[in-house]
């Protein structure tokens, strides 16, 4: 089901006020108000600016699509590159982490070449989830990644292509 944007909005801060009311509670805070939370956050920009994210479709109720943007740190390979990311959160977020895939394409030690999804299994944040965790914490984490000893001496591919 669809909500418009003015709906949205007055569920957004109904939660946001409830949910800082309960967190300190040890209340479980549903996934639908965690990602309301995130939305928020992300579409702000985080930190330097450097990282974003949002809906990948903001008629999505179920609040399942995001997109991101991280935008490479200076003094490596990537440095201005603007990389973008698809990030899905199924049922479980934020028990469960999110499955990342780079559409943008880049050579890190952690992103399938064939693909751009990251595996969990070399990328740590995605690795040793947990619901503390966010889609914040997987882009800044993916950041962090590309400034990598590991990371840096790879060659990249021409800027601008996709997987």
């Amino acid at each position: 089901k669809k909500i418009g944007a003015t709906r949205f909005f007055v569920l957004h801060q109904f939660l946001s006020v409830n949910m800082q009311k309960k967190a300190g509670a040890g209340v479980t805070v549903p996934r639908n108000f965690r990602l309301l939370e995130e939305l928020e956050k992300g579409e702000k920009g985080i930190g330097d600016g450097t990282i974003s994210y949002g809906l990948s479709d903001q008629d999505d109720s179920t609040l399942t699509s995001w997109q991101g943007t991280i935008i490479g740190p200076a003094g490596t390979p990537h440095e201005g590159r603007i990389y973008s990311l698809l990030m899905s959160c199924g049922r479980d977020y934020p028990n469960a982490p999110p499955t990342v895939r780079f559409t943008s394409r880049i050579n890190l030690t952690c992103v399938n070449q064939q693909n751009g999804s990251v595996d969990a299994s070399k990328f740590g944040v995605l690795g040793s989830w947990n619901n503390s965790n966010s889609m914040e914490t997987v882009l800044v984490g993916l950041k962090n990644e590309m400034s990598s000893s590991a990371n840096r001496r790879l060659t990249q591919p021409a800027e601008g292509t996709s997987f």
